[in-house]
């Protein structure tokens, strides 16, 4: 068979379009650069296996367990036609380069690329670390092969995570909720927010008093803080633990009543200075980002949530703006700091810039050097102002983010002076009180003149001074008093973990990756298990029994120190110093007296559903995770304070609104007293004898009739069916007559219904009459409101009492008008973007079934739940119509019938 002829086509493959265009840019002629659009296979749902595989050890997880845990990839559906594509491309080339990132899990790409393309032509592994001309030459002078180890740490990755949940997710489903699932990752920070909530519920405030006084000298004024009474230091919210107990020796511990006469028998004291103390400053840059850093700032500073940071710095380095975004490493490569230094020079003067650069190495647990850290990108950096024009709102923020830290990290440190003066005098009752300022200047700001790092939520006094100045005084020097007062503090429970904080306690674990973080946290809002309370991160109750269950029989698996270990063994795969195969056995199957996930999962005994699903509150209430969500049981009898009637467990609903922490035992008592009645006998419906009941429920209240149970005698006279040898039949079961029910209107409560306005809710639908083709009209009140019904033609009517006025003769004129759809009041849009950049049309946001969605009027994507309103930009909802138009339309399956079986033909 004669040779292929040569085309002097290069087929270069990426992940995504924005990469391939802006690398296509750079490679000229000859190349020909694709994008795959990420993976291009995965593991399938174990439903999806073919029907000979299913019972076989594959069926399982997809994953054959007993075969060195080989996985059986597929390629994606929605990928197929891709992968064609790139089929078609790699018969005209004469090599193949897979530029995909160069992380495990570019490295994946990569190699599922080679597995299912299979080319016949010379392959190239090519990476860099930003896309700019330098780069993507130096990477073509520095190609390799697919790295197996890294390939190795990736799968190894996926299928661990495969085992673990969809081995721990169904004791989820079956001990608290369906739907609910587990990750080796997710169920780990999950539980980390639910201890934090714990701290703040066990969490006992301790009060103290301290005095601040306003005192003058020849050469200013200044403010002082009371720091020692007869020697002893001053007690202040660092000296007491969460259980409101003082744990420091030696303090003076003020309560109001010793504050305030100390304050009165101070004002005519005689106060001099009793030292100044001065010494110098220092302080030095923070380094450049990593992924993690650069999460945590962009929430500090520009209130992005991590996701969105991770979404807009993507965009950042595919169009070539900066560097690969995900990396663990705070280095910077010769020609960045080269840079860095240069443009440091350049705007802010030479003396800003110290003799030798500076060098940065990672301090997080499990930090990879893989990458440099993140940066603006080239050899020499554009500023914010020359790139203003070409990025939008949030990626400009971003990128001057990412700049300023970036320059700043090659800048002198700031330099200055810290003075403190001590000072106090004898109160007239014989006390000596001694007062305190501090005060810091800066002489020199160094890197402080281009960017200083934010910080988060901290416990205790906030005892910052900085730029303040203090008065010139000298020792012995007397000093004129004024306002001095007590000021009564309270101890800080634990602050709530932000997106910012939760990121750095996980770097500073060791669990996970930083370039997972941003799902993760997405992950468990979209779970349910937290939502954000402005930017506060609160479990739900859901939350908590899921962590109870997995803390008491999958210990390890939620534990921190097994989930940071898990992650260096990754690593050691990766670096090729392990085996994925044997390490997943030993996971999966254990070792000895390590037992492996399998033998956990398969001795679990019995887990009481009810008691993990139960958290006590106060004496005789306990608040209780149930199937329609929390509420409040007491097991004390109770007397309904609207009928006087004892009550032996009552119940309460928990408001959706409501933090774990803000239930307490007074908060507790007070919703039982409030809560509305479960349930109000109304009478008897005089037609069938049966009670009729109005009831509050999980999507409002509604009434319906109680069907009582057949008595013995009534079953006793059900007929009897035999067997064809003429035994009777064991006794069915009767079925249950499904009661008639009816949501309350607006205007009616489980306390004001009346029995007659009962029996109309339950006798809905209700029929109009027909119209002239004999279509029957109905009336009936639904989700949306109340609306008429002739075959498949609803129309929405006015109000709910219209329901019961309306005429067969309204209802047909209201036909007779040409259907529009929200004919009811316009309701304006939540939040409007502007043209949208293919479609042209107007973007907004509307409320909808679900919730809200964003549309262009031609395409509807639903707002994540991980995404507030608040939060999202416009950016964010191009980003999420491009992603649903790329999806394409559902595809919708419908359940063909078999063709009915040809009778046998007759002999």
């Amino acid at each position: 068979m004669p040779s292929k002829a040569k085309t002097g086509k290069k087929l270069v493959i990426v992940e995504s379009p924005a990469k391939s265009k802006t690398i296509a840019k750079y490679l000229g002629e000859g190349f020909i650069v694709e994008a795959s659009i990420g993976h291009i296979r995965d593991l399938p749902q174990p439903s999806e296996l073919p029907a000979d595989l299913k019972k076989t050890s594959l069926g399982k997880f997809a994953v054959d367990v007993e075969n060195d845990f080989k996985p059986y990839y597929v390629v994606s559906p929605d990928k197929k036609k891709k992968v064609a594509e790139l089929k078609a491309q790699l018969k005209d080339a004469d090599a193949l380069y897979l530029a995909t990132d160069g992380d495990r899990e570019g490295e994946a790409i990569a190699w599922h690329l080679l597995e299912v393309l299979k080319p016949k032509v010379p392959v190239y592994r090519m990476t860099f670390g930003e896309i700019t001309k330098e780069a993507i030459h130096r990477a073509m002078d520095n190609l390799r092969d697919v790295d197996a180890a890294l390939v190795d740490a990736q799968e190894t990755r996926r299928i661990l995570d495969r085992l673990y949940g969809y081995e721990i997710s169904p004791v989820l489903w079956r001990k608290v909720a369906r739907g609910l699932s587990a990750g080796r990752v997710q169920s780990v920070v999950t539980r980390m927010v639910v201890d934090r909530e714990r701290e703040r519920m066990a969490f006992k405030a301790a009060s103290y008093w301290d005095l601040t006084g306003q005192f003058g000298a020849d050469a200013g004024s200044f403010k002082a803080k009371l720091a020692a009474v007869d020697g002893a230091k001053v007690a202040s919210g660092r000296d007491f633990n969460d259980d409101g107990e003082l744990t420091s020796r030696n303090v003076a511990h003020l309560n109001e009543e010793l504050a305030t006469s100390l304050a009165a028998a101070l004002q005519d004291a005689d106060f001099r200075v009793r030292s100044v103390d001065t010494k110098p400053y220092t302080r030095r840059p923070a380094a450049p980002f990593t992924t993690s850093t650069l999460q945590q700032e962009a929430g500090r500073k520009l209130r992005f949530s991590s996701k969105s940071t991770m979404q807009i710095a993507q965009r950042l380095y595919e169009n070539g703006y900066i560097t690969y975004m995900r990396t663990d490493s705070s280095a910077l490569s010769d020609e960045a700091v080269t840079a860095a230094r240069r443009q440091a020079a350049e705007l802010y003067g030479p003396e800003y810039v110290p003799q030798s650069p500076r060098v940065y190495t990672s301090k997080a647990a499990n930090a990879q050097e893989a990458h440099e850290a993140i940066r603006p990108a080239g050899d020499s950096f554009r500023t914010p102002a020359q790139v203003a024009q070409q990025l939008s709102g949030d990626e400009f923020r971003l990128y001057e983010l990412i700049w300023k830290r970036t320059v700043a990290s090659q800048m002198g440190d700031a330099k200055g002076s810290t003075a403190t003066i001590r000072l106090g005098a004898v109160a007239s009752d014989g006390r000596d009180a001694e007062f305190s300022a501090s005060g810091t200047v800066i002489t020199f700001p160094g890197f402080l003149a281009a960017y200083e790092e934010g910080k988060d939520e901290s416990r205790g006094d906030d005892d910052s001074d900085e730029g303040r100045r203090l008065p010139n005084v000298a020792k012995g020097d007397g000093l004129t008093a004024s306002e001095i007062i007590a000021v009564g503090h309270e101890t800080s429970p634990p602050p709530r973990y932000t997106e910012a904080s939760l990121t750095a306690e996980l770097e500073k674990k060791g669990i996970g990756r930083p370039s997972t973080y941003a799902s993760t946290i997405s992950t468990i809002q979209d779970r349910g298990y937290v939502r954000k309370q402005g930017s506060a991160l609160v479990p739900s109750w859901i939350a908590f029994s899921v962590v109870r269950l997995l803390e008491q029989h999958f210990t390890d698996y939620v534990d921190y120190e097994f989930t940071a270990d898990m992650e260096g063994d990754l690593d050691k795969i990766a670096n090729g110093q392990a085996v994925g195969a044997a390490w997943l056995k030993h996971f999966y199957y254990g070792e000895d007296a390590d037992p492996g996930l399998l033998s956990i999962v398969n001795n679990l005994g019995e887990i009481d559903a009810r008691e993990i699903n139960s958290v006590p509150i106060a004496d005789g209430i306990t608040l209780r995770v149930g199937k329609f969500g929390p509420y409040l049981e007491s097991s004390l009898p109770t007397v309904d304070p609207k009928t006087g009637e004892v009550v032996e467990s009552a119940r309460a609903n928990v408001p959706e609104d409501l933090a774990p922490d803000e239930l307490t035992a007074a908060k507790a008592v007070e919703l039982m007293e409030t809560a509305a009645p479960e349930e109000r006998v109304l009478g008897a419906d005089p037609h069938t004898g049966h009670t009729v009941v109005a009831k509050n429920g999980r999507y409002g209240a509604y009434v319906t009739e109680v069907i009582p149970e057949m008595t013995e005698e009534q079953l006793a006279n059900l007929p009897v069916e035999y067997y064809k040898n003429g035994k009777p039949k064991p006794p069915k079961k009767p079925v249950k007559a499904k009661p008639r029910t009816g949501s309350l209107f607006k205007s009616m409560t489980v306390e004001s219904v009346t029995l007659d306005e009962a029996l109309q809710l339950m006798s809905l639908p209700r029929v109009l009459g027909e119209d002239a083709e004999g279509n029957p009209i109905t009336v009936q009140n639904g989700r949306f409101g109340p609306y008429l019904k002739k075959g498949t033609d609803s129309r929405s009517i006015g109000s709910e009492e219209e329901i019961f006025t309306i005429t067969l003769e309204q209802a047909l004129e209201i036909y007779s008008q040409p259907k529009q759809r929200g004919a009811r009041a316009a309701v304006p849009p939540l939040a409007e973007f502007g043209p949208d950049p293919v479609s042209e049309k107007n973007i907004v946001v509307k409320e909808g079934r679900f919730g809200p969605y964003i549309t262009d009027g031609i395409t509807n994507i639903t707002v994540p739940r991980s995404t507030s309103l608040e939060e999202l930009t416009r950016e964010r909802a191009v980003e999420l119509l491009a992603e649903k138009r790329a999806k394409g339309p559902v595809k919708r399956t419908t359940t063909r019938k078999p063709p009915a079986k040809k009778a046998a033909a007759k002999k």
